[in-house]
C-alpha cells in the first residue's frame, strides 16, 4: 500500500515524540529509495555503519562527501559552481547562510516537517546567523566550543610550565608565550586562528578590540600583524591543515600546544597519547555546523526526503554516534532519550558529553565563530600575507 503524505507526517510526529521508533519511508510503484548527497565537514561523517542505519530507518540513502572544512572554496563552489545542484544537503560552519540565501543557492527549512526540531536546545535556537529575517536557513546539527589542544607531559618539562603536569591550561597566553617558540601551532584557516588571536589580544589588553568574531580593518591589521610577527620569529612549527595533520603533529611531539578541535583530543587518547583540552579564562570560540538545504532538491523531487533526513539527524541515533566518534553534540534532547531506550549507547556518557558542552556556554564568556565577517575579503588578503611571510 502506498503511504499518503498525511501518513508520512503522522510517522514524523511519532518519531518526534519517541526517538527510538524508526521511520520507514516505503517506495511506491517500485520506485527506487531516495538517495541524497551530503556535502559536509568531515567530522560530521558517522561512517558507513552509521549511514546504513539511516537507510534502515528511513528507506533513503545518504552519501557523505567531505567538503574539507574550507568554507571559502565551498561557498565559491556553491555560488559560481554547481555544488548547490550536485549535492542535496550541506554541512557547513555557521555564518555562510546569508550569502548563500541571497544568491538563491539554499532554501529555507520548513520546520513543520521536522518535529524533532521542537526539542532543540534554546542556546542552539539563538545561534545568530542561522536565521535571516526570522526564517530558518541553517539547522545547527553539531555544536561545540573550541580552544587549545596540548600535551601536559611535554609542557610540564619546559621551564616555567611545571604546574601543567597536573593542571589544565587556562589561558591563551600559554599558546603565545615566547618560551614555547617552535613548539606551537594554529590551524591554517583565518575563520579559527584570527578569532583565537583576537580573543587573546582583547581579553589580555594587548589591543583594543570590540568583537573578535567581526574585526574592523584596523583591528584585523593589529591581529594579523601580531600573527605574522610570531610566524617570522619561528614561534609556530607550522599552521596545520586538516584535523588528521593536527593529530599527527601533537602525537609526534613536534607541537606541544595548538588551537584545535576537541575531536583531536579524543583521537589522540584513542592512540594512547596523553592530551588535554584547555579551559581558557578568556572564553571559547563557540561554533555551530549547520545543515543546509540546497536549491536542487526541488527539481530532483528530494524536498520531502531532505526534511526526513534532517528529522532523523535530530532523532537520537546520529547524535549518539557523532558524540561517540567525535565528542560533538547534536543540540537536541532526543539524544538522551534515545540512548536510554536503545541500549546501543551509554546514557551516562551521553549525558556527560551534553553537560560538558553546555557548561562551556554557561560561562558567559566566548565568541561565536563567523565564517563571513563584514571584512572577510580583507581577512583572506591578510591570511595570504601570513602564508607568504
Amino acid at each position: 500500500m502506498c503511504h499518503t503524505n498525511l501518513s508520512r507526517r503522522e510517522l514524523l510526529k511519532r518519531l518526534g515524540s519517541a526517538a527510538s521508533v524508526p521511520l520507514v519511508i516505503t517506495s511506491c510503484g517500485g520506485r527506487k529509495p531516495s538517495k541524497l548527497r551530503l556535502y559536509g565537514t568531515g567530522t560530521l561523517d558517522i561512517q558507513k555503519a552509521g549511514w546504513d542505519r539511516l537507510t534502515k530507518d528511513l528507506g533513503a540513502e545518504v552519501e557523505f562527501i567531505d567538503n574539507l572544512n574550507d568554507t571559502g572554496p565551498v561557498i565559491a563552489k556553491m555560488i559560481t559552481g554547481t555544488a548547490s545542484r550536485d549535492y542535496d544537503l550541506g554541512g557547513l560552519q555557521g555564518g555562510a547562510e546569508s550569502e548563500l540565501a541571497r544568491a538563491g543557492k539554499i532554501l529555507p527549512w520548513d520546520l513543520q516537517r521536522i518535529p524533532t526540531w521542537q526539542k532543540i536546545w534554546p542556546l542552539a535556537r539563538e545561534v545568530p546567523y542561522t536565521r535571516i529575517e526570522g526564517v530558518q536557513y541553517g539547522l545547527p546539527i553539531a555544536l561545540n566550543a573550541d580552544s587549545m589542544v596540548y600535551r601536559p607531559d611535554l609542557l610540564s618539562k619546559i621551564s616555567g610550565f611545571e604546574q601543567y603536569g597536573e593542571s589544565i591550561v587556562d589561558t591563551y597566553a600559554v599558546l603565545f608565550d615566547d618560551r614555547l617558540r617552535g613548539k606551537a601551532s594554529m590551524e591554517d584557516a583565518w575563520i579559527n586562528s584570527a578569532i583565537f588571536a583576537a580573543i587573546y589580544m582583547k581579553e589580555n589588553n594587548v589591543a583594543r578590540i570590540d568583537d573578535p568574531s567581526n574585526l574592523t580593518d584596523q583591528e584585523l591589521k593589529q591581529v594579523m600583524t601580531f600573527l605574522i610577527d610570531k610566524k617570522k620569529a619561528g614561534h609556530f612549527v607550522k599552521f596545520w591543515n586538516g584535523w588528521e595533520e593536527g593529530v599527527r603533529l601533537v602525537k609526534s611531539g613536534q607541537v606541544v600546544i595548538m588551537t584545535g578541535w576537541e575531536p583531536i583530543v579524543y583521537e589522540l587518547r584513542r592512540q594512547n597519547v596523553r592530551a588535554e583540552y584547555a579551559i581558557p579564562r578568556e572564553g571559547y570560540e563557540g561554533w555551530s555546523n549547520d545543515l543546509l538545504l540546497h536549491e536542487g532538491v526541488k527539481s530532483k523531487g528530494l524536498y520531502d526526503a531532505a526534511h526526513d533526513v534532517a528529522n532523523w539527524l535530530y532523532s537520537g541515533y546520529y547524535g549518539c554516534k557523532l558524540g561517540e566518534l567525535r565528542g560533538y553534540v547534536v543540540p537536541n534532547d532526543s539524544i538522551v532519550t534515545f540512548s536510554e531506550a536503545s541500549k546501543e549507547f551509554d546514557p551516562a556518557e551521553v549525558k556527560k558529553r551534553n553537560e560538558h558542552v553546555k557548561a562551556k556556554f554557561r560561562t558567559g564568556r566566548g565568541y561565536w565563530q563567523n565564517v563571513r565577517p563584514k571584512e572577510y575579503r580583507l581577512y583572506e588578503e591578510w591570511w595570504s600575507r601570513l602564508r607568504a611571510a
